[in-house]
């Protein structure tokens, strides 16, 4: 079975309403899922902006959710923990938790929210980079799904 990634406030490719981005309150959408596996022991979630100037952008960093959790509220806390299990990592915009789409003028920008289904717990200290979870989660993942919102300015 797929996990699906859903939110109630933009459909997979399309905008991202603008009290999520720098232009409004940059606090995270709310975010939903289904179908991970019985398995699963974690679940992490990353949200980058492929067509940054030059390179992709981390706009979220989330790991150690519990499998059981379906669920991320709007505006999650800019801190290390998450209320019910998880944790928050670092940002490119050098922060812990969510920083919303902030794309120069010009063409809208797609914003990737990956969530994975793991066999185990990463046990990484909050603050881990893009590049620390993925580096954990190699050989982990049981499945993962993805939704696609755009941003412009």
């Amino acid at each position: 079975m797929d996990i699906k990634l859903t939110s109630t406030v933009f459909q997979d490719g399309g905008m991202i309403p603008a009290k999520y981005t720098c232009d409004g309150a940059s606090i995270s959408p709310p975010l939903e899922w289904s179908g991970v596996p019985r398995t699963a022991k974690s679940l992490a979630l990353i949200c980058d902006d492929p067509d940054a100037p030059g390179r992709t952008w981390v706009h979220w960093v989330v790991f150690d959710l519990p499998a059981s959790r379906m669920t991320l509220p709007e505006n999650v806390p800019p801190q290390e923990a998450i209320a019910g299990g998880g944790k928050q990592g670092m940002t490119d915009f050098k922060k812990i938790g969510y920083g919303g789409p902030c794309p120069p003028p010009g063409k809208p920008h797609r914003y990737f929210f990956r969530l994975y289904a793991l066999n185990s717990k990463l046990n990484l200290k909050p603050g881990a980079t893009k590049a620390d979870v993925e580096k954990a989660i190699e050989g982990h993942v049981l499945t993962k799904a993805e939704l696609m919102g755009k941003y412009g300015r």
